[in-house]
Parts: structure tokens; sequence; C-alpha cells
């Protein structure tokens, strides 16, 4: 069992499951995208750590790279205001990209992200989301073609999702509390 940290209330996903879950997802990449040596493109910072397991678990020839956008600052909530911090280095026209997100909320950083890659003409664009944030009433702007779970709408951290750059390394998904965030 895993050691909980003071700041979480309860854990979502163990290391297995996580492990689980990669490895699942890393064979559908693997048989869909067999012939197709696509390039895969992590969402930095939080897809960072899911981007590394996924990567090995993938059995095909690929590419990487890596994006940064923003949309969150230091807060808990969305800041509205989307900016590219790093874009690709690599030239996409014509290939085959796969998102790396590691959790999906409204989408609407995605839904941008996609269109802005879109009009670089690459041959097509799908998201492997590690999660699915199940928010009553809302339906995300981005349907990913690979879901790893589904969470409920709470503070999620760990695996790389973080509040206020804390929390990345747990090696687990966990709930914060919501006194940590609502100071």
């Amino acid at each position: 069992m895993e050691s909980l940290h003071p700041d979480v209330q309860g854990i979502l996903l163990s290391e297995k499951d996580i492990q689980d879950v990669v490895s699942r997802m890393g064979a559908e990449i693997s048989r869909d995208y067999a012939e197709k040596n696509p390039l895969v493109v992590a969402v930095l910072r939080g897809a960072v750590v899911f981007m590394a397991d996924l990567m090995r678990a993938i059995d095909c020839p690929m590419a990487i790279d890596f994006m940064a956008v923003s949309s969150y600052g230091e807060g808990a909530k969305s800041s509205g205001v989307v900016r590219i911090v790093k874009d690709l280095d690599t030239k996409i026209e014509g290939r085959d990209v796969l998102i790396v997100e590691d959790i999906l909320d409204s989408g609407l950083t995605l839904s941008y992200l996609m269109r802005m890659l879109s009009n670089r003409n690459p041959a097509s664009i799908e998201v492997a989301a590690f999660l699915v944030k199940d928010v009553p009433g809302n339906r995300p702007a981005v349907t990913p073609r690979y879901v790893g779970a589904h969470v409920p709408d709470e503070f999620i951290v760990g695996y790389g999702l973080d509040f206020a750059e804390r929390y990345r390394n747990l090696p687990y998904i966990g709930i914060l509390k919501p006194e940590v965030y609502q100071k």
C-alpha cells in the first residue's frame, strides 16, 4: 500500500492501476499505428510522466516531441487565456500526430491546440488522455481516441499532475484536500 501524502485525502489510482492503464493504452496505440510511425507529442509539463511510461509501452516505430501551453498559472482554476510556451520542433505536415495529455477537463485548451496544429496539415491528429474528468453536465470540447481512466470532478494530483507545481512526483493519482487549494 502506498503511503498517503498528508495533503491527499485518498488514492484514485494506485501505481499498479497506472501500470495497467498504460500497458492497455500502449497496446491499443501499437495496434492502431503499427504501420504509421506517429509523432507522439506530450503536452508539458503534466503529461511528461505519462509520456515517458507510454512510449515504453508502444511497440511500433514512433518519434516524440513536446509542446507547452499555459492556461492555468498558479491557481486552481483556468485563467481562460491559452498561450503557447513551447512549440513543436518537428514539422508535422503529412504526419500522424498523437497528442498525449495528462487530464482532460473542459478540453478547451486541447481544442485550441488541435485547431492550431490542424492548420499545419498533418495526416491525422488524435488524443491519448490518461485521465478524463467526469464533470456532471459538462461534455469536453475534445473526444480523445484513447482514454486511460475516468475520474470524478475533484482536484487530482500525482503522476505528473500538480497544484502550484507540487505533488507531480507522487506515484499514484490522488484527490487533493480542499483546504490545500482553497487557501
